[in-house]
Order: structure tokens, then C-alpha cells, then sequence
């Protein structure tokens, strides 16, 4: 029911007292109990009890409203949305700058950010290393998150051009690969939709490739948020029987970030992982939504309606 259809129902409920008010009073005077003036020009009689009587009809007026089953349309912010949670598990991520290891202190970090999320935003992960696989699918279940987190494990080379990829895959919910001249078909837009970006920056792909997926990315609206998982000064893996030293590459990570309107997050160590899931801004998204209004009415008539009949027993001595 819309606002004018309630005003005309507190009208009519406010004009119901009133009429019921007249009525009683003509019945007291015609019984001579309307406590009019006594001969000689002195008053006798009690005075109508007022005040509780406005109580009452307010309390009415309240119970109309409440039976209109009034709502408002108010503008409420919810965080809603999709956010990816991409997952470098390339060798690189088993040094041990960042303790235990890069990958290891990703994991825990990445975690604790999805759990940090609202129930309205759908949470997905990807591992990637040479290419991009999507490990759970986005949802609301942080359980499912935390545990294909778990799983991961390092492996392969880097590929940051397929992080994106993937990530825009499970975002669209259909699969995203540049055609032959390497460009990316259009995705639609897709604003509220965020990658977060766990890696050491180390890229084993062409730099012209992570340009193009990062700029995919950017044309549907999908912010990159890239955190550095790393030191500069690196450390050292063995991989196939081979020792190969590996340092974080903050450059690579700042651009892919600045592509798509995103933020680098520079982790070097477990406290400033702990911030990660703080200083990721995530988009907020205003809808309009209907807030019922009947129960402060009927909460409200309810005062009312105690009030008038309190009032009214301490002025006349009645209950009714």
C-alpha cells in the first residue's frame, strides 16, 4: 500500500475517535454527567480525561497504519558481487623469503580474506601457473573456498595472462581466450566483479599477453587488485634438481594493477599479508529495497494505547 493510502487510513481512524468521543460526551450530558457548570456558575464534575484520550486515538491511528502494512523505499548499501581469489602456484612460490614459503603465507592470507567477505559476495578461486584452472567456482561458500585454497600446491611455470583469463572465465561463466590476432572478445560489463591477484610477479609469458588480458579486463569493468607475494632481495628454489633464484616483481604486478583501476599491495612479510584483506577496497553496490514499517507501527501503537489507558485510570479513577 503506497503512502497516500495510509494517510487516508490514520484520517479515518483519527475521525473514528473523534466521532466516538462526540457520542460519548452527548450521552453525558444528556444523563447529566457531563461535568458542565453547576447552578450558581460553579464548575462540577470531572473534566474528560484528554490526555489519555489522545493517547488512545494516537495508539488507534497506529494500529491503522500497521493493518495498512506500510513499507518504505529506502536506499540500502550492500557489498554484492564477485570476487576471484587467483592463486600463483608456479615454483617459484615455494621460496622461503616470506615464511613458511610465498605460496604457504598466500594461502593463509587469501583465506582470511574470503572469510572476511560478506555473505552477498560470491567467492571464487583460481590456481594458475603455466595456464589458469578455476578450482571452485564462485559462491557464497566459504567453507568450499577455504578448502580448494588448501589444496594448492606448487607447480609449473607462470602464467599471468592466464590468471586473468581464468579469472574472467569464471567470472562471465563462459571461456575467455584471445582469438588469433591475440585480441579478447567483447565480455560485456561486469562492474562489480573483482580479481585479487596473489603472485611474486614472476612471469613466464610474454609481457605483450599479460598487456592484453589485463587490458580485457579493464574493458569489462573487472578491477585487478595484485598482491606481492615476495621480497625483493628473493631467495632461492630448486627446481628439477637445479638451484634458481627468484625475487619479487613489483613492476609487473603494479602494471597489470593500474590497467584495470586496481591497487598493488606490497606483502614482504606474514603482518602485512594479515592487512591484505583491509586494504583491499572492494566495490559497493546501492540498491533500493523495501523496509517494512508495520512492526514499529504496531510497536508504537501498542505505547500509545498503555499510555492513554494509564492516563486515563489515574484521572478518572476507572479503568474504563
Amino acid at each position: 500500500m503506497d503512502l497516500h493510502a495510509v494517510l487516508h487510513q490514520v484520517a479515518a481512524a483519527l475521525a473514528g475517535e473523534r466521532l466516538g468521543d462526540a457520542d460519548q460526551l452527548i450521552g453525558l450530558r444528556r444523563a447529566g454527567l457531563d461535568g458542565g457548570r453547576r447552578r450558581g456558575g460553579r464548575p462540577g464534575g470531572r473534566r474528560a480525561p484528554r490526555l489519555g484520550g489522545g493517547r488512545s486515538r494516537a495508539g488507534s491511528a497506529g494500529r491503522a497504519v500497521a493493518a495498512a502494512g506500510p513499507a518504505a523505499t529506502v536506499p540500502v548499501s550492500r557489498a554484492e558481487g564477485t570476487v576471484i581469489i587467483a592463486m600463483d602456484v608456479s615454483n617459484s612460490m615455494a621460496a622461503t623469503d616470506v615464511a613458511p614459503s610465498r605460496l604457504d603465507a598466500a594461502k593463509q592470507a587469501a583465506i582470511r580474506f574470503a572469510h572476511a567477505q560478506p555473505g552477498s559476495v560470491n567467492v571464487g578461486v583460481v590456481a594458475f601457473q603455466n595456464g589458469g584452472l578455476t578450482t571452485h567456482q564462485p559462491s557464497a561458500d566459504r567453507a568450499a573456498a577455504e578448502a580448494a585454497i588448501n589444496r594448492l600446491s606448487v607447480t609449473g611455470g607462470t602464467s599471468l595472462a592466464g590468471a586473468i583469463l581464468t579469472s574472467l572465465s569464471a567470472i562471465t561463466g563462459r571461456t575467455v581466450a584471445p582469438g588469433r590476432d591475440g585480441a579478447v572478445p567483447d565480455l560485456g560489463y561486469w562492474g562489480s566483479a573483482t580479481i585479487v591477484l596473489f603472485s611474486d610477479g614472476q612471469d613466464g609469458g610474454s609481457p605483450e599477453a599479460t598487456e592484453a588480458a589485463a587490458q580485457a579486463a579493464q574493458a569489462a569493468g573487472v578491477r585487478v587488485e595484485t598482491v606481492g607475494i615476495g621480497t625483493p632481495a628473493g631467495g632461492v628454489v630448486e627446481v628439477d634438481g637445479y638451484q634458481l633464484h627468484t625475487a619479487l616483481d613489483e613492476q609487473t604486478l603494479t602494471a597489470i594493477a593500474d590497467t584495470t583501476g586496481g591497487a598493488y599491495h606490497p606483502a614482504s612479510d606474514a603482518p602485512e599479508l594479515d592487512d591484505v584483506a583491509s586494504t583491499i577496497d572492494l566495490r559497493l553496490t546501492t540498491r533500493k529495497e523495501d523496509l517494512p514499517l508495520a512492526g514499529a507501527f504496531i510497536a508504537g501503537a501498542v505505547l500509545l494505547l498503555a499510555a492513554g489507558a494509564v492516563l486515563t485510570v489515574l484521572r478518572t479513577g476507572r479503568v474504563v
